[in-house]
């Protein structure tokens, strides 16, 4: 089951993401109820008596409250969060992202409001990882703030760099506004998981001994990289448009894939080779 929940959340987001009949903007939906609809089909597979899917054990089995162990203690007491808090911050959450939408929809006129919004509704609305978010930013951002190809070089820009993949959005962000703007952009796109997964430390110790918490997640994880695979079509699409690119596309995987290159040193080759190809003026037909 977990397998056909990703290869349909995959089909949707290649499908959504290069149709001009379907909104470019349709992905802020269209995500969130695939991971929605595939962590409810796994907890409904997990309550029958011959599951399609594998399950360590049935929602059947859970007897009654959970009673702690010293090792949920010990996580406890590290988190020092009470449920109230927990509340508090998904409430926190809600404000912001509530909050943000409607003074942008009501015409209040500042960049630094755009920008926290555009990158706070962005990832609240996403789950699976930074290429997830790609094709959602560029319907942002392209044309209104810069150029496909200026998207895609700020995007191998940021992956050559250490730091988690969302520093992307501080080079969108500076692009458009400059320092301030590369910061807002950051803290924007940052601080709705930030706040969330405190949201969520308070239940966690004991929701993820109920099987059926464990059922729900493991849809949410089959669905969000069949998203994540089809980030990647994505990728691939925009950025190979003639032979070598295609090229630079297999050497680099094969040097990430086979013989271990890091992000920083594949990138780099793929600017040398690339830049072979232009200086000679080879593979430039489209792809």
């Amino acid at each position: 089951l977990g397998v056909a929940l990703a290869m349909v959340a995959c089909a949707v987001s290649v499908l959504i993401n290069h149709d001009e009949n379907i909104p470019s903007n349709s992905s802020q939906i269209v995500y969130p109820v695939l991971l929605f609809g595939g962590g409810l089909l796994t907890y409904l597979d997990a309550h029958r008596s011959k599951p399609i899917g594998t399950y360590s054990k049935s929602p059947g089995q859970d007897d009654g409250p959970v009673v702690q162990t010293a090792l949920d203690r010990k996580l406890g007491y590290k988190i020092g969060m009470e449920i109230r808090h927990g509340i508090f911050m998904f409430l926190l959450w809600l404000v912001l992202l509530v909050g943000s939408i409607a003074l942008v929809n009501r015409g209040y006129d500042n960049k630094y409001l755009e920008i926290f919004e555009i990158f706070y509704r962005t990832g609240s609305l996403v789950f699976g990882g930074g290429v997830v978010i790609v094709p959602m930013l560029q319907n942002e951002v392209v044309p209104k703030w810069m150029t496909d190809d200026q998207f895609f070089q700020g995007l191998g820009l940021a992956q050559s760099m250490p730091g988690p993949f969302f520093n992307f959005a501080s080079f969108l962000g500076g692009t458009y506004a400059g320092l301030p703007g590369a910061i807002v952009a950051n803290l924007g796109l940052m601080a709705p998981g930030f706040i969330l997964i405190f949201a969520m430390l308070p239940f966690w110790s004991k929701a993820r001994h109920y099987a059926w918490f464990q059922a729900i997640i493991k849809g949410l994880n089959a669905s969000a990289i069949g998203l994540i695979g089809g980030g990647c079509v994505f990728l691939y699409a925009k950025s190979v448009r003639d032979a070598a690119d295609a090229i630079v596309f297999v050497l680099c995987g094969g040097l990430a894939s086979f013989y271990k290159f890091g992000a920083p040193q594949t990138i780099a080759m793929g600017a040398l080779i690339g830049a072979g190809f232009a200086a000679f003026n080879l593979g430039h037909l489209p792809y």
